[in-house]
């Protein structure tokens, strides 16, 4: 077996590609995983979110990066302790491609321990498969290698995980939260696309139909802020061609990177998302940290463990899915910040509005990036966590890629608009009414006026948004028609001061940029 193996050490015992069958089977054996009522299966971790904290990317120059780094001579002790633990263990090797375009596509391997076969389970169906054309030589560019048996003592939580991204292997020791394997791959694809020349985008995809034509748009978001939700919601029909990740490439293709969904469950309902969820009760789907009753039956309005909750989805099995080797070019682009003041329901951007707001990745933090970001305001570059070189290079390269292959770009608010939930004067902004804003969007079919406070263009009407709601499209309104004025004002003072200040704080990012907000 060593021809297979990319590592200098080999397990006590590889379970070389197992089949799905085969995967649910292991999964089955777990004391965790229980069988629910759809016929599949729920694991509960004992890790429930990302560990952001125990990440570090490998360099000896942690100038290079925005995130924090560890050297390479700590790297390779902690290696070397994991490799110790795999010589003595069974270990599960999966294989398969990020992306399925056969110019981009980048050929991807995990290693994880059986006693977590549900991990292996979950990437199976979110690779792309192999072809069947591989010989002895393939071997993967990209490499999670997996063990929640391992603690690293004296890292946050004895947990700790590394990422290489000159050799393309990320290691994850002490958790056991299938995120680390799902994002472990992907966010060394980042540095790849990048250095190709593209741009990674934490965004979801769909094509919508409109007349003779079809309209493709890109849904960039923070994890839990509506990026799946928006991306699955039917418009005329829409279909959804990726979830989580796409790249934006020079010459304007979008590539994909996964064969399924990693869907946030909470709350999830057949009549606010039927697409998802109907596919999250097939049987070959896996549930994680879902609150399960009596005889299997699944709650997902439960939060009592936590509002992560999640599953795994195949492509095949959402509705109305499409490959993303068929979609057209990218017509237009939705930030979306779910917030709870003054940010309108949708407002529309020029190029470097776009570029700035697309820096400023402004959103209220959910529990996928654990307790210290759950509720609280986040300003995430490109709303991507994931980006591991310096993130003036994500707004940069934004700014030239929309130069070249020009598409419009809004930003859409998934949140509240006049305060908290707690707040009765406030409004929030409902699955219906983003689903108007899209089709709006797509039909063009929305009226637009200039905001005099930050200078983009804000909506005086949408089809599908009652009067009534205005308020939902036009924060001023909403405040000034409740005695609000000052407190307004009060507010876009504030986030003109903040933003400002949050531009200017990124070394290397194009003037152009920084100065659309400063005025």
């Amino acid at each position: 077996m060593a021809t297979l193996n990319d590592f200098s050490i080999e397990p006590r015992v590889t379970i070389f590609r197992p089949t799905a069958e085969e995967l649910c089977a292991m999964t089955a054996e777990m004391p965790n995983a229980t069988k629910t009522s759809f016929d599949n299966f729920n694991v509960q971790t004992k890790v429930d979110s990302r560990s952001k904290k125990s990440t570090y990317v490998i360099d000896d120059d942690p100038s290079l990066h925005s995130d924090q780094c560890v050297g390479r001579q700590e790297a390779e002790r902690l290696a070397n302790m994991q490799d110790e633990f795999i010589r003595g263990s069974e270990m599960i090797c999966v294989d398969g491609y990020i992306g399925n375009h056969p110019q981009y596509r980048t050929s991807a391997r995990l290693w994880i321990e059986k006693a977590h076969a549900n991990i292996a389970g979950m990437q199976n169906l979110l690779y792309y498969p192999l072809d069947g054309n591989e010989g002895e030589d393939w071997k993967p560019t990209l490499t999670v290698v997996y063990t929640p048996s391992v603690k690293a003592e004296g890292y946050p939580d004895d947990r700790v995980i590394t990422v290489d991204l000159d050799a393309g292997v990320t290691r994850v020791m002490n958790s056991d939260y299938f995120g680390e394997s799902k994002k472990g791959g992907l966010r060394m694809w980042n540095a790849m696309v990048y250095n190709q020349g593209g741009i990674p985008l934490h965004a979801g995809c769909k094509v919508i139909p409109v007349g003779d034509e079809s309209k493709c748009a890109l849904i960039v978001g923070l994890s839990g802020t509506g990026k799946t939700t928006t991306t699955f919601t039917r418009q005329n029909g829409s279909g959804p061609v990726q979830d989580d990740f796409v790249a934006w490439m020079p010459d304007g293709v979008i590539q994909s990177t996964e064969n399924g969904c990693f869907a946030k469950t909470f709350a999830l309902s057949a009549e606010d998302e039927p697409t998802i969820h109907a596919a999250v009760c097939r049987q070959e789907s896996y549930l994680e940290n879902v609150a399960q009753r009596d005889e299997g039956n699944v709650d997902f309005f439960d939060e009592s463990y936590t509002q992560n909750g999640r599953a795994v989805i195949r492509m095949q099995d959402v509705d109305g899915a499409i490959d993303a080797r068929e979609g057209p070019k990218a017509d237009f682009l939705l930030i979306l910040n779910c917030n709870e003041n003054i940010i309108p329901g949708v407002c529309k951007l020029d190029e470097n509005q776009a570029a700035a707001y697309f820096m400023l990745g402004e959103t209220q933090g959910t529990s996928a990036g654990g307790k210290d970001e759950a509720g609280k305001f986040l300003r995430v570059p490109g709303t991507n966590p994931f980006f591991p070189l310096l993130h003036s290079q994500q707004g940069n390269r934004f700014l030239e890629l929309l130069k070249k292959q020009p598409l419009e770009v809004y930003l859409m608010n998934t949140g509240r608009v006049g305060g908290p939930v707690s707040d009765d004067r406030s409004m929030k902004v409902r699955i219906p009414h983003s689903s108007a804003i899209v089709k709006g969007i797509a039909e063009n079919t929305i009226t637009w006026e200039v905001d005099p406070d930050f200078g983009y263009q804000v909506a005086t009407a949408v089809p599908g948004i009652d009067s009534k709601d205005l308020g939902v499209l036009q924060p001023r309104v909403l405040y000034h028609d409740q005695d609000r004025a000052e407190e307004y004002a009060s507010h876009v003072s504030r986030i003109q001061e903040e933003r400002d200040a949050y531009m200017n704080s990124f070394p290397g990012l194009d003037q152009e940029i920084i100065s659309v907000l400063s005025g």
